[in-house]
């Protein structure tokens, strides 16, 4: 290249690649981003970089890991090199050559928006919330604020204690008042004493009640007092805080006005724009600092043509998501989707297979049926219900089948690469009883899964919460703070190779609860095998539903049904 800044992110080869069809006649289009099958060239590039970062980033120093991408360009003399990116913010470096020579030094492309070249404006403000952040430190270091703080606990505690001591004690001697009463409507006293004594106990009523005011009076005085010298000490620093929050905002909103993402055909759209139509209405935070659109924004600024990429995780594994050291993973849908939706128009992009019906012209299996219930097969490939994209499910087909069928049918779902029986109900009688036997943890549920590599035990339970992954739908996250409980039990059938056949019993029922319990580290830390979400694709998800049980919700007899994987 003639151009010294492409050059300096540009490599070449250094592996023979003479043997590989170019993306432009295999498969003919540029990688769809989120979900594809990495290109030979891609891989190759990849094994390249990872030869890299072997020697600067090895695993064992990474406190933790991260993304990485590569994508194959051609300049305009038609030469072929690739680009390398990794997945971060403007704050991060974008050159390694630490302790290693020129060879191995890896020239990762810019981001899309530099940090270090602030404006003014981006300077000025920082300065300001930097000064707000000392001002609110400095207050909230006033000792003062921990002694009042403590003190209104202190009081308000001694306020309920002897506030529910006076009222236990009005309760007695309303018990005992009562008691006085009953004697006095039973005992014959002249008439003078009579009132005497009834106007007394009336007496003894309001001045409990008075005595309970004064009490809550004088503590709420207290109470009052503190927190007011309390609130006098913490509303500035609330003060400051919201000013700061309002700067940030400003200054965020500023910055990604500045992230101006670039197409094929010269169009340039900055993230406050991309994102208005979306959900969210507005950019997460991190948009634009992902290795895909970064690898991109290069590529069409410097005229290179974009063949085929691949995005791959290098490192630790985070404790919450997925991620598995060199296994290659799509470009995610919460950040990047709106991104790249704006940067490839203009070019040819493979299909989204997601938008395939795969299981077009596959048959569906009926186990059993009646007027109340049916069983079915379902084929690994076929939706339980019909999606945005592909109508053709389970439900559709047994309503066209059963016209007369009423009610919501779906009593349970299974994946859509998940195969296995389905029970459906075919009225609302039998669906409102088939929902209260899963609720009841009543319906028993076996499946049969191949997960990758062996065990060291020969049974056991997995108890991991899970909720999903609001940056990248439809995967799921290990959540203990917000997810919600997910249990399963697990044996093992057998052993062949370097795989493991299982029994998996899920006691819950969350989204993706068997794939992320065998996948996640804290879980069997080894993934079904053909997933393309959580592990690695193949023909097929290794995963089966084997075995239902439950009771029929009119005859009450107890059904079980068995039907063999075929994997």
């Amino acid at each position: 290249m003639s151009n010294t800044s492409i050059s300096t992110y540009l490599s070449s080869f250094v592996s023979d690649i003479s043997h590989y069809s170019l993306p432009d006649s295999f498969p003919g289009k540029f990688t769809y981003p989120f979900c594809y099958k990495a290109h030979p060239l891609a891989l190759a590039a990849s094994e390249e970089l990872q030869q890299k970062l072997e020697k600067f980033h090895p695993v064992e120093s990474e406190q933790q890991g991260r993304m990485y991408g590569v994508l194959i360009v051609k300049d305009t003399q038609g030469s072929l090199g690739y680009l390398a990116a990794l997945s971060g913010n403007a704050n991060e470096s974008n050159t390694d050559k630490s302790n290693i020579d020129n060879d191995a030094s890896i020239n990762f492309v810019p981001t899309i928006h530099q940090a270090y070249n602030q404006s003014e404006f981006e300077k000025q403000q920082q300065v300001e919330i930097n000064g707000i952040n000392k001002k609110i430190n400095l207050l909230a270091a006033n000792p003062e604020i921990d002694r009042l703080t403590v003190l209104l606990e202190t009081e308000t505690a001694k306020s309920d204690e002897e506030i529910q001591s006076l009222q236990q004690q009005m309760r007695d001697n309303k018990k005992a008042r009562k008691d006085q009463r009953t004697w006095l409507s039973t005992t014959v006293l002249p008439e003078d004493e009579h009132r005497d004594i009834s106007i007394a106990l009336s007496r003894a009523s309001v001045t409990d009640k008075k005595a309970l005011q004064a009490l809550k009076l004088q503590h709420q005085t207290k109470i009052n007092l503190t927190s007011s010298n309390l609130q006098q000490l913490t509303n500035e620093i609330e003060s400051l805080k919201n000013l700061r929050k309002k700067l940030s905002s400003t200054l965020q909103k500023h910055f990604f006005k500045q992230y101006q993402m670039l197409n094929s055909k010269g169009e340039r759209k900055d993230l406050i724009k991309i994102f208005a139509d979306t959900l969210l209405q507005k950019p997460p935070a991190g948009s634009g600092d992902c290795a895909a659109p970064k690898l991109l924004q290069y590529a069409f600024e410097h005229k290179l043509t974009p063949l085929c990429m691949a995005e791959f995780w290098w490192g630790k594994q985070p404790k919450s998501e997925i991620r598995k050291h060199k296994h290659f993973y799509p470009a995610c849908q919460g950040k990047c989707l709106p991104i790249l939706g704006h940067m490839l128009e203009g070019m040819e992009v493979d299909k989204n297979p997601l938008l395939i019906n795969p299981a077009e012209g596959i048959d569906l299996e009926i186990v059993f049926q009646d007027e109340h219930v049916v069983v079915v097969n379902k084929p690994a490939g076929l939706l339980s219900v019909p999606g945005k994209s592909i109508k053709d499910s389970v439900y559709t087909r047994i309503k066209t089948q059963f016209p007369q069928a009423s009610g919501g049918l779906i009593v349970h779902r299974l994946d859509m690469a998940t195969s296995g029986l389905l029970m459906l109900a075919l009225n609302e009688r039998a669906h409102k009883h088939l929902q209260q036997q899963f609720m009841n943890k009543e319906i028993n549920k076996r499946y049969v899964a191949t997960i990758e590599g062996k065990l060291e035990k020969t049974s056991g339970e997995i108890c991991l919460p899970l909720r999903g992954d609001f940056d990248d739908r439809p995967k799921q996250m290990v959540c203990h703070e917000h997810g919600k409980y997910a249990e399963t039990h697990w044996q093992l059938i057998e052993e062949v190779d370097n795989t493991s056949k299982l029994f998996l019993y899920p006691i819950t029922g969350r989204t993706h609860q068997l794939r992320m319990h065998c996948a996640h580290p804290d879980g069997l830390n080894l993934p079904i095998i053909g997933d393309s979400l959580y592990g690695h694709s193949a023909d097929r998800l290794h995963l089966h539903a084997q075995r239902l049980s439950f009771t029929h919700p009119i005859t009450k007899e107890l059904l079980t049904f068995e039907v063999a994987e075929n994997f």
